[in-house]
């Protein structure tokens, strides 16, 4: 009997010892599926730097072919915005027309009848207000 418990308690303590070692070490590394931190932090940086760089990519093919456009004579002096070649100014925005509109000047007129009308609850003065 005490054999069988002798070969059960180094059994769990072999399992044990095995799985702390790797658990708690760089071991954990060799296993499948286990990545490192270090590993993660390279590829978290490397995928910010491959967005920035897409993004200096798309500056730069757009300021490659407005040169083109520039040495082609395809530009249509116009619309050539000065200030800066990577804005699009094909694109020109009309004026927006703020004057309200028939229904909008009836619903005006309603709202000014029905507080100005006898049956209007009064206006509550605030205590905030400055004499």
């Amino acid at each position: 009997m005490s054999v069988f418990v002798s070969l059960t308690l180094g059994a769990i303590l072999l399992i044990s010892s095995t799985t702390v070692l790797i658990a708690f070490t760089p071991l954990r590394e060799f296993i499948p599926g286990y990545s490192s931190s270090k590993l993660k932090r390279d590829a978290t940086v490397l995928a910010l730097k491959s967005d920035s760089l897409t993004i200096a990519l798309k500056k730069n093919e757009a300021y490659i072919k407005s040169i083109q456009k520039v040495l082609n004579g395809d530009l249509e002096y116009a619309k050539f915005n000065k200030d800066s070649i990577l804005s699009s100014s094909d694109e020109t925005q009309e004026p927006v027309d703020l004057s309200p509109s028939d229904k909008e000047k009836e619903l005006r007129e309603r709202v000014n009848k029905e507080e100005n009308s006898p049956l209007a609850l009064p206006k509550v003065k605030s205590r905030n207000t400055k004499k």
